[in-house]
């Protein structure tokens, strides 16, 4: 929390205030206060990146063979249930793959291509058996799940009024620490807003289809906070 006061002259607490202020502020104190209002919401998306890792001799058999294993992934992503507009390419690519040895130059021994998707799931309870169907329709890369709320915004406008009640109650209790009362609120100046803590990604997983846990992978989308800061500037009398 930071907290500014002053007292000064109406000509001087004029001179101070930003150009959003109210331009007609009678002589009094200034109290500026800084407070977050915080909501908790769970999540009702969840994001995972699932691609698929091939390597061969040649550039085009890697491309080639990655793209068969790739179109099963996107098939049984569709017959899990997964719309087109929630599935993205989100990285293609193709490298050689080198032996180095020691006063030699290095030596092109194959291939190595990759595709990867960004899969939108909006049943994150469905969402682990979906990953298990992946890695065996062939998928071994995947990374997430990153969660998020599709409709923030009504948790935002709580966490706004919720931090202007924070900070009258604020300015209230210094207006009775110095023998002053709250007048008015002069300003109200938003800071930013936080969808809550950033995803917290687990390590990148390699696997093969027949290394699949015979259990479906569990996904819990557990709670996330969203949370507004606003700077608000009060008239002290």
């Amino acid at each position: 929390m930071r907290l500014i006061v002053s007292i000064a002259a109406a000509g001087a607490a004029l001179a101070s205030l930003p150009a959003f202020a109210d331009s007609a502020i009678p002589e009094g104190t200034t109290l500026d206060v800084t407070a977050t209002g915080k909501v908790t919401r769970t999540p009702d998306i969840a994001t995972i990146r699932a691609g698929v890792v091939t390597q061969a001799a040649t550039a085009g058999a890697a491309l080639s063979e990655n793209a068969t294993r790739m179109a099963r992934v996107i098939q049984t992503l569709k017959a899990a249930g997964i719309a087109e507009r929630d599935i993205a390419t989100s990285n293609v690519g193709l490298s050689p793959q080198y032996r180095y040895q020691q006063n030699e130059a290095p030596v092109i021994t194959g291939y190595q291509a990759s595709n990867t998707v960004s899969v939108k799931f909006r049943d994150i309870g469905r969402s682990g058996a979906a990953l298990d169907a992946l890695v065996k329709a062939g998928a071994n890369q995947i990374d997430g799940p990153s969660m998020s709320i599709e409709n923030p915004e009504s948790a935002f406008d709580e966490a706004r009024a919720d931090a202007v009640r924070i900070a009258r109650a604020r300015a209230e209790l210094y207006a009775r620490a110095a023998g002053l009362r709250v007048v008015r609120i002069v300003s109200i100046n938003e800071n930013g807003e936080n969808g809550g803590n950033p995803p917290r990604p687990v390590p990148m997983m390699y696997a093969r289809a027949a290394a699949a846990p015979a259990a479906d992978t569990q996904v819990m989308p557990g709670e996330t906070d969203l949370s507004i800061s606003v700077v608000v500037r009060f008239l002290l009398q």
